[in-house]
């Protein structure tokens, strides 16, 4: 069995391995990663080698910990990673070039719309009828757009909102609101096998998700890094969230919002952000512009938009790809029964 895992922000940790009687046995670790001394290598193969194939991370990874000499450095990998590593291969779990990947970046729709698209193009790539898909959003008015879970009343100030013009969503991923408007977020989502994800935990597949999305960032000089659990940020402050959803049908659905100039003021009115809230999103004024794509950058948001499109298809090898007409037809029929409906948007009151 064969397994890799690329450490967001660190490096590929390759394994082999096989199982006889439920116990991994011939394992060997490789990878571009550095580990000193040269004998700690050993001293991790041995370590794996004799554990039940049915072990989980977290015993895998204290089985190679305790394995380590005392002054064993690791750069660019961890127990951790080695753990994910096994599991991905005992799981046979797939990887990014496994795949042909379509790139959408389509016409804006409502918001609404937007919701339905989300859980109808999942459904269509975990049934096997279309290509794992990376889709980015367009806008065609303002909305506040709630996780699955969060309380309606407790989350959007329904006077402001409306006084501003933001229409209220509701997705079927947990997290927390996204504040819209055109031209000022940019806003993707994954549609993908959960194979891609299988031996990870949710904490991994976030940072795993949205690798690309950081190297897309760097290359622009951002510092942008992975912040537990759901968080794209950089020392100037926090960029974006992520959420994900995992569907029945085999799909996992990851999307993310990040900001490029949104209004802080318009954003705490619309609403109900606390203190400890207003501080976690990097902002210290309510007057204040929430920009760190924009001033970060300097460039368009056309321009930061292109770049993860040439990063994304560099690293994976996206073609360009359209929503169905079928595809926007079922859509449509969601709204209308589910997502547009008084009973799903505020179904927690």
């Amino acid at each position: 069995m064969h397994g890799e895992y690329k450490v967001p922000g660190g490096k590929l940790v390759v394994v082999d391995l096989d199982v006889v009687d439920n116990t991994i046995v011939d394992f060997r670790l490789a990878g571009d990663f550095f580990l000193e001394p040269d004998s700690a290598l050993g001293d991790i193969n041995a370590a794996v080698n004799g554990l039940p194939a049915d072990s989980d991370a977290v015993s895998i990874a204290a089985a190679v910990r305790a394995a380590l000499p005392a002054q064993a450095t690791l750069l660019g990998f961890s127990p951790e990673s080695v753990a994910v590593a096994i599991r991905r291969s005992l799981a046979q779990a797939s990887g990014w070039r496994d795949y042909e990947w379509q790139l959408i970046h389509t016409k804006a729709v409502a918001p609404v719309m937007q919701m339905a698209l989300d859980e109808v193009l999942a459904i269509e790539v975990g049934e096997g009828r279309r290509s794992p898909t990376l889709r980015i959003w367009e806008w065609t008015e303002p909305a506040v757009v709630i996780g699955s879970f969060q309380s309606l009343k407790n989350e959007v100030d329904a006077v402001q909102a409306a006084r501003h013009g933001f229409t209220v969503v509701r997705r079927i991923s947990g997290g927390g609101a996204m504040f819209m408007e055109a031209g000022s977020v940019i806003t993707y989502s994954i549609y993908a096998p959960t194979d891609l994800v299988q031996g990870m935990t949710f904490a991994d597949s976030y940072a795993f998700l949205d690798e690309w999305v950081l190297t897309a960032l760097k290359s622009l000089g951002i510092d942008a890094y992975y912040q537990p659990l759901n968080d794209i940020t950089s020392p100037k402050g926090k960029i974006g969230g992520a959420a994900q959803k995992r569907l029945g049908s085999g799909a996992v659905l990851h999307h993310v919002t990040m900001s490029y100039d949104m209004d802080g003021d318009k954003m705490v009115q619309v609403l109900r952000i606390g203190r400890e809230k207003l501080s976690d999103k990097g902002i210290t004024s309510a007057a204040k512009r929430v920009d760190p794509l924009r001033s970060q950058t300097g460039l368009s948001r056309d321009a930061i938009i292109d770049r993860m499109k040439t990063t994304f298809t560099g690293l994976y090898g996206a073609v360009a790809g359209e929503i169905t007409e079928a595809e926007y037809a079922r859509a449509a029929e969601l709204v209308e029964t589910k997502f547009g409906t008084d009973e799903w948007i505020g179904r927690v009151p």
